[in-house]
């Protein structure tokens, strides 16, 4: 796992760490063949508004072709990055997907698919 992390030795995002880190892992699980990925935004503290059109249009169809299935997003709901999170599901179309409020219920949501595979 690696995490950005800013001069103030505080983990960060930007649109082109979103873009780069989302990128990067949809290469990792075309070569490793899954179908299921986790991902916790529990520690965003803001929006991520400003790279929700690329993640539906751009990345969304590019993990479909990876080989993604079944995306499980774990959310603080007192969050902005809820509020997005919860516009990610709404309009996704590229693959099924899951907003969740803890890590427990996203990997009983995913092991469901992932004994599949």
């Amino acid at each position: 796992m690696q995490e950005l992390i800013n001069p103030f030795g505080r983990v960060y995002l930007t649109e082109d760490n979103i873009k780069s880190g989302a990128i990067a892992y949809t290469n990792a699980l075309a070569e490793a063949k899954y179908n299921c990925v986790l991902n916790d935004t529990r520690l965003i503290l803001g929006s991520w508004n400003h790279s929700l059109k690329w993640v539906l249009n751009d990345w969304a169809p590019r993990a479909s072709q990876a080989g993604l299935k079944h995306f499980a997003m774990i959310t603080t709901p007192e969050t902005f990055a809820e509020s997005t999170a919860s516009a990610f599901y709404a309009k996704l179309k590229s693959f099924r997907a899951q907003v969740f409020d803890s890590k427990s219920k996203a990997e009983d949501w995913l092991r469901q698919y992932s004994l599949g595979r």
